[in-house]
């Protein structure tokens, strides 16, 4: 299916605003003028619609997410949580990642409590094989992710030789890449609703996985191989 018919523009187009706009952590404004000095008149709030109300960027994610998500670092995950403001209010983004700092996953919740910790633990188990779960996850000292993790085991979903530690100077490699990714995530100035904050997240979170080279198998591992990779998925 292609997924940029009944556009006014070329798919190629909408993709460059839609990669640079999550990789870059630039505003729409800044995009428009962007593409007229290339010659392309568009509005920012047409971009605003490729990357959110017509889900490029979810749908960037989601072609990509078979070659991203592949953790092969068994070593440990670590597990944390940073606050992202939606609507004046602060909403809690559980992200993962590996001792190599490549991301394993996300999950955006409005609170921070044991059910949105099992929520995204359970996504992690879901998303990957028996074979790609570490010897160890690292979490804070938070209840909620002992919680969490009682029920997994409880479910018959929690590996039994899985250890979990919860040693708060372990999890300074994905605090060091919160920081990175919420400079991103700040030129948006704050998101209007959990949707759309979503939807604009799983953009930024991809580019960052790309960018970190975690589909580098199937690409030069340059910024050419990352616009490559991306055309490839949506048949450009």
């Amino acid at each position: 299916m292609n997924a940029f018919h009944g556009r006014h523009f070329q798919g190629e187009i909408i993709l460059w605003a839609v990669r640079w706009y999550c990789k870059y952590g630039i505003s729409y404004r800044e995009l428009q003028e962007m593409l007229a000095e290339r010659g392309v008149n568009v509005d920012h709030t047409t971009i605003y619609r490729w990357v959110q109300r017509q889900r490029y960027a979810p749908e960037m994610e989601k072609r990509l997410r078979w070659y991203w998500r592949n953790p092969t670092d068994l070593s440990a995950w670590h597990i944390d949580e940073t606050y992202v403001k939606v609507n004046g209010r602060w909403a809690y983004l559980y992200r993962a990642v590996d001792q190599r700092d490549h991301t394993i996953d996300f999950y955006l919740s409005a609170r921070r409590n044991t059910k949105s910790a099992y929520c995204f633990l359970a996504k992690i188990f879901n998303n990957v094989k028996n074979w790609q779960i570490p010897r160890v996850i690292n979490t804070d000292k938070a209840a909620t992710y002992g919680r969490a993790l009682s029920r997994l085991k409880q479910e018959g979903k929690f590996p039994p030789n899985l250890e979990h530690r919860q040693i708060k100077y372990k999890n300074n490699v994905i605090e060091c890449d919160h920081g990175k990714l919420k400079r991103i995530i700040r030129a948006t100035l704050g998101f209007k609703s959990m949707k759309t904050a979503y939807a604009t997240i799983k953009g930024n979170e991809v580019m960052r996985a790309l960018r970190k080279g975690q589909a580098s198998l199937f690409y030069n591992r340059n910024f050419l191989g990352e616009v490559w990779i991306v055309n490839r998925v949506f048949g450009i």
